[in-house]
């Protein structure tokens, strides 16, 4: 038996004997109190862990204690109230005294590594009962790295949700699974992450499972259906005045509009206000309780954030992301996931594609109307034909569609490709005199993915930053596929599998978020002449396309969970704007800090001072006059 085979056994023959054990009496908030430090690396609150801090955390932490019967345990919870602490004290705990095999899933590697680095290694490190245990990854046969920690009697593995291979990895009999509702659909095609490391603790008769997760969308959250199965408890505090025991709600903070230091809570007994420091009070005394029967093995807990202790997230700073939230769709649903704690509700229906004809703009088809600052490009691939739409991005996700190409041809044959070559070597001609060209284009593989693949390798691939694409300014093709089973826009780029196709990445779409986010930016007002605002964020502008291009945009409707093709039997222009939409994503606008669009904007302006193309530059009421290699679509106005 070689060396690895050997630990192995070790550390199950170990685990096996700890189960023989009797179980402490000590719970997880106690030993948490007696044992954990929070390090300054990764707490604004450094020094002894004090569940008082933090007091609805209490019966969480004890329900995953061992002498608990209960077996899974579901916190749906808003931001900045511990939650990520509380499976931190778990874990520790687990290590110290109810050793056993334990995995952590994180919805990506990366991510576990992170966590590992940034919680557990000063989870360790802090706690001197810890470091007796787990030894330095300095030392020889620590049995210590960055994804693994042994212990004596068990072993703590870290994953991803997006790695099969360590889904499956060990049988444990503790199982903690963060952020769950940014979990992938399906994994390495073998199904529901979920699933695959439930089955993990199947060999093991009294198993504990810990489901933590802020809520995303209503319908496709899987916290919020494992919280629907439990007993669904929420945490009751009493008002510092009359004594009633209430739920905290939204709805009861009032304030003054655009004064939200002056926000109020109203209690619903005595209807006086209740400021923010008096949670100090009302946190210690407050009790969580059950509002439904459950399936009787399944505890589960809902927080928002409005319960943040004082001195963390206070209602002023939510009455202030409220106001703030009003005019931005995408603000209003995180602070409905993060704040609230809650799912997002989106709307079924599709917009009206009458109003979005009505309001179309006199700027010149072909130009980068002022205000946007680069361009990205989405390509539906069908047997026939390839259907491109060029958009242009500015501040506050503001889009404008520059122009829309039909390219004619057999799509397995290369002529058609050079097309699509031309489309995305092209440079546009920008209000301010300058060209800007295509940065991203995102090409679909759903339909003949080998052909897709070969031209996508043929183009360069962008070095990716941390603020995606940008920092390389160079142009890049890539392919995407699109799928249902997910919360988020982008799931990051997988290696073909295909030794032909070396170096070919494939992005991953979420075309739920993707269309959803789209459909809540079509329903933007546009401002008044009278009311001098700006547009709002994410307003989406189009020049005067016919009324075909509309009514494609919005084909479709959210029914029951799944994004169903209405009437008009055609989508492609709605599956062409969300692919342009996701080579924004990739190009790094959903991380953009002020920097990189000053950064932007500054490159704009020096090429206006220096450019030469400034007399070139058509008028706006002229048709460009720009090279076109293409065959326009029958319903878009020359």
């Amino acid at each position: 038996m070689n060396s690895l085979a050997q630990t192995a056994t070790d550390v199950y023959n170990e685990a096996f004997d700890s189960g023989l054990r009797p179980d402490p009496l000590l719970t997880v908030s106690e030993w948490a109190d007696g044992h954990r430090r929070l390090s300054g690396k990764a707490s604004a609150e450094p020094g002894p862990w004090r569940t008082d801090r933090t007091p609805y955390l209490r019966e969480i932490m004890d329900a995953l204690s061992p002498l608990s019967q209960v077996e899974r345990v579901v916190f749906m919870k808003g931001s900045q109230i511990g939650g990520s602490e509380c499976g931190n004290n778990w874990i520790g705990y687990i290590i110290h005294k109810s050793p056993g095999p334990m995995m952590v899933v994180q919805p990506t590697v990366e991510m576990a590594k992170r966590n590992s680095k940034q919680r557990i290694d000063p989870l360790i490190e802090e706690s001197g009962a810890l470091r007796e245990l787990v030894k330095s990854p300095r030392s020889r046969d620590s049995g210590n790295t960055v994804l693994s920690k042994e212990f004596s009697g068990g072993v703590l593995v870290m994953t991803g949700a997006n790695s099969a291979v360590g889904l499956r990895s060990m049988a444990v009999r503790y199982l903690f699974l963060d952020e769950i509702d940014a979990y992938p659909g399906d994994v390495d095609g073998e199904g529901d992450p979920i699933n695959l490391a439930f089955a993990r603790t199947r060999t093991f008769a009294r198993r504990k499972v810990f489901m933590v997760s802020t809520p995303l969308i209503t319908g496709l959250s899987r916290i919020e259906a494992a919280f629907a199965e439990s007993d669904q408890r929420r945490f009751w505090v009493p008002c510092p005045h009359c004594g009633e025991y209430q739920v905290l709600r939204f709805e009861r903070l009032r304030w003054p509009k655009g004064e939200p230091q002056k926000v109020a809570y109203v209690c619903i007994g005595c209807e006086q206000p209740i400021f923010n420091h008096h949670k100090a009070a009302m946190l210690p005394r407050g009790e969580w309780r059950p509002e439904a029967v459950g399936d009787g093995r399944t505890r589960g807990y809902h927080l928002s954030s409005l319960y943040s202790p004082v001195g963390w997230y206070g209602w002023d700073r939510a009455a202030d992301d409220w106001e703030k939230a009003q005019k931005d769709v995408e603000r209003l649903k995180s602070f409905v996931n993060l704040v609230l704690g809650e799912s997002w509700q989106e709307r079924g229906e599709a917009p009206d594609w009458q109003p979005l004809y009505d309001r179309r703009e006199d700027y010149a088809l072909g130009t980068v109307p002022g205000g946007g600052l680069f361009l990205t490009a989405g390509a539906d691939v069908h047997p026939n034909r390839i259907e491109v739409e060029v958009v242009a991005w500015g501040r506050a996700k503001e889009s404008w569609s520059v122009d829309y190409r039909v390219l004619m041809g057999d799509t397995a044959r290369p002529e058609v490709w050079r097309q699509l070559d031309a489309v995305l070597d092209e440079e546009f001609p920008y209000a301010h005199g300058m060209r800007l060209p295509i940065r991203v284009l995102c090409v679909d593989s759903g339909y003949n993915p080998r052909i897709v693949y070969d031209w996508v390798r043929a183009h360069p691939q962008a070095s990716w930053g941390p603020a995606g694409a940008r920092a390389s300014h160079a142009k890049t093709a890539v392919a995407v596929k699109g799928t249902a089973r997910t919360d988020r826009l982008i799931l990051g780029a997988s290696p073909v599998d295909s030794s032909k196709r070396r170096g070919t990445r494939l992005w991953t779409l979420g075309t739920p978020v993707a269309k959803s986010e789209l459909y809540s930016r079509l329903r933007l007002a546009p401002p008044t002449e009278e009311s001098g605002e700006a547009f709002p964020a994410g307003y989406c502008h189009f020049p005067r396309y016919e009324e075909d291009y509309f009514r494609q945009l919005t084909s479709e409707s959210f029914i029951k969970g799944h994004w169903v093709l209405g009437a008009n039997a055609r989508n492609e222009a709605l599956d062409a704007r969300v692919y342009a939409r996701a080579a924004a994503s990739i190009y790094g606008i959903d991380r953009f800090s002020e920097r990189h669009w000053r950064e932007l904007e500054a490159a704009v302006a020096r090429t206006d001072e220096t450019s030469d193309l400034a007399g070139d530059m058509p008028a706006a009421s002229d048709p460009p006059q720009i090279r076109r290699v293409v065959v326009r679509s029958n319903w878009i106005q020359r």
